[in-house]
This record gives C-alpha cells, structure tokens and sequence, in this order.
C-alpha cells in the first residue's frame, strides 16, 4: 500500500531534482552521455541532421581512423524495377530526430561502448552508371572493413548490397539475416545482373555470402517464382505467414541455428514490413511483419556476431506519414547495437 511514509521519501528524493540527476547505475550511464551542460540537452530539431543523431565526421571518410561503427548513406536508386525514390532514403531517415542512444530491451548505449559517427554518403562518380555505383560502394565499405570500422549503411535500393558483401566478405563467406519481403535472388533481366532483385544470387555466386548460413524472414508476394535459387542454393526461407504461424520467438530460433556463431550480416529492407507499417518504399507487399515484429526479430539476434548492416529500399516520396523513415532509423539503431555489442564480445571495447 502506498502510504505517507512513502510519499515523504519520494519528495525528499525527486521533489528538488533535476531532469539529469539519476541515481539508478544503468539509467545514469544513459544520462551521462546525453546531458554535458547541466539539466539542458540538445534539442533533437536543432543542428545538423545525422544518421541516428551521431557526430557529424565526413572527413573520417579518408581512412576511417578513429571510428568504430560506421553509419553512412548510401543515395542511389538505379536498380529498381518499379517506383523509383530511395536515393532520397538516406536523408529522410537523417531527419528522424528521437532514436537512442539507449535501447530498453537490450539495455545497450552503443555510443557509450564506442566511437560511432555518421561519415556522409558513398561518394558516386557517376549518377547514371549502376555498374559504377557498385564499384564506389565497393570501395567505400572495403575501406572500412580494411579500417577496422564496422559499416551500417542505408540506401538506397537493395542492389547496393551486393558491393558490401563483396567488400566484407573478400577473406571469407558471410552469413546473412535477410528481412524482406522479396528474396531477391533473381536472374538476369533485360541485360542486368545488378537490379535489386537479385543481389543475394550474384553475391553467392561470387562467394562472398554462405547460403547455407542465411535466413530469408517475411518473403511473400506474386514473384516466388523468380527465387528457386534460394532454395537451391541452401537458404533457408521463412515466408511471411510462417512468421505468424510459427511465432517470433521460433523464427529466432531458427534463424540462430542457421546462422550458428560465424560473422553474420543484417539486411533489412523496408518492404519486409507491411505497407500499413512502412508505405514509403518501391515495392509494397501487402501481409508482411509488423514493427513490433521487425524489432522482436532484430532483438533476438543479441549475442550473434554481427559484422555490419544496411537498411534499404526507404522512399519518402510515397510515405505523407514519414513512418517509413522512422522505422528505418530504429531499425538503424538495433542493428547499431546488435554490431556495438558483438564487437564488445570479440573484445573490441
């Protein structure tokens, strides 16, 4: 029963006290990294928009020396096969002001484990030329495998993730947690091999990611038929009723026994949500996951060894809402975290 007694305590302890004097040790590891100047924090409308709110370091771009966990833009769209749009991806999820630097499930404040920034976007030589797109993204993120920094992009449509996969999986096979609603291990079309319809196929083939070792969670839709190399090729496919039949808690089962212990990477494309969720993408699947759902998903995988992410296929133009981005830059933010604490476990910090 709550009595005066009580309510006497909680008066001497938080009637005079200031939003930042938290007594509780892991709430006040949270407040110490936000309030540097007393009670004030900074406003989440003011400044430069970044990725996840996290410093501003262009110029790490050079050799990324001194950044641990990388997020980086990556503004190109030249692979869709229907509504164009998510080269603005990158700066509409750099708008989201409100996300982090605590994650309540996890208990994790990433930026206080490590040196994360927001290092700008891919620089592009060519806004018209796909194949050499690739090449630039290629030679961005294996700067920053070579560099150490763990690399968490967001596109961009999802054939950019095939040049990040030839980037950290040059020295070996990755595997892969793939949120979609697309498996995207289509062929070649109309003289194309690098469409976002079909990274994960090319990226097999040039045996930079396992198959075996790749869990495809959320697939539906009319273009099953374009995805038997899936199949063939040993990914295991979890369609999007599967989810609801199965439960979250045994699609995480089964994805952690796919993907065992070995370096895991996380690609999380938008549409894998339901348009109801997440409009704002090229290619909308009506039946897909929920939010809440995507995050149990993510959250899961805490203690896997997650080696980089990207989050793809964000179109502002279709979302009036701007609920898109914002699910985009939470989902941001788990993996960040999911990458901050996978490195503390190899002893990184």
């Amino acid at each position: 029963m709550f009595t005066d007694e009580k309510l006497q305590r909680l008066r001497r302890r938080y009637a005079d006290a200031a939003g930042n004097e938290v007594t509780d040790p892991a709430f006040a590891k949270v407040a110490s990294l936000v309030f540097q100047d007393g009670d004030k924090r900074p406003a989440p409308f003011a400044g430069i928009a970044t990725l996840l709110k996290a410093p501003h370091r262009p110029d790490a771009a050079q050799d990324f020396a001194g950044v641990d966990l990388a997020l980086y833009g990556i503004p190109m769209d030249l692979g869709v096969t229907n509504r164009s749009g998510a080269r603005f991806g990158p700066r509409a999820v750099r708008a989201v002001e409100r996300v982090g630097p605590y994650e309540h499930v996890l208990g994790l404040v990433p930026s206080g484990l490590f040196a994360v920034a927001d290092v700008g976007d891919v620089p592009f030589q060519s806004r018209f030329d796909l194949a050499q797109a690739h090449v630039d993204i290629e030679d961005f993120v294996g700067r920053m495998v070579a560099a150490g920094t763990v690399p968490l992009g967001v596109g961009g449509d999802h054939s950019v993730s095939l040049p990040i996969l030839r980037a950290i999986g040059r020295d070996r096979r990755v595997g892969m947690i793939h949120i979609d609603a697309h498996c995207d291990t289509g062929g070649s079309f109309e003289g194309c091999k690098f469409h976002h319809g079909g990274p994960f196929r090319q990226a097999v083939l040039d045996g930079v990611l396992d198959p075996e070792r790749t869990v495809q969670i959320g697939i539906r839709g009319n273009s099953e038929y374009l995805w038997e190399f899936s199949f063939a090729s040993g990914m295991t496919v979890i369609h999007a009723e599967e989810v609801e039949a199965m439960g979250v808690r045994a699609v995480i089962d089964r994805a952690r026994q796919v993907i065992g212990d070995g370096p895991t990477y996380v690609s999380f494309d938008v549409d894998g949500l339901d348009p109801a969720f997440a409009p704002g993408t090229g290619t909308p699947e009506v039946g897909g996951l929920t939010s809440s759902q995507a995050l149990a998903l993510l959250r899961g995988l805490s203690g896997a060894d997650i080696i980089g992410g990207d989050v793809v296929e964000v179109a502002p133009p279709y979302d009036p809402t701007s609920n898109t981005a914002q699910i985009a830059a939470q989902v941001l933010f788990e993996i960040l975290c999911l990458a901050a604490d996978a490195r503390r476990r190899r002893g990184g910090g």
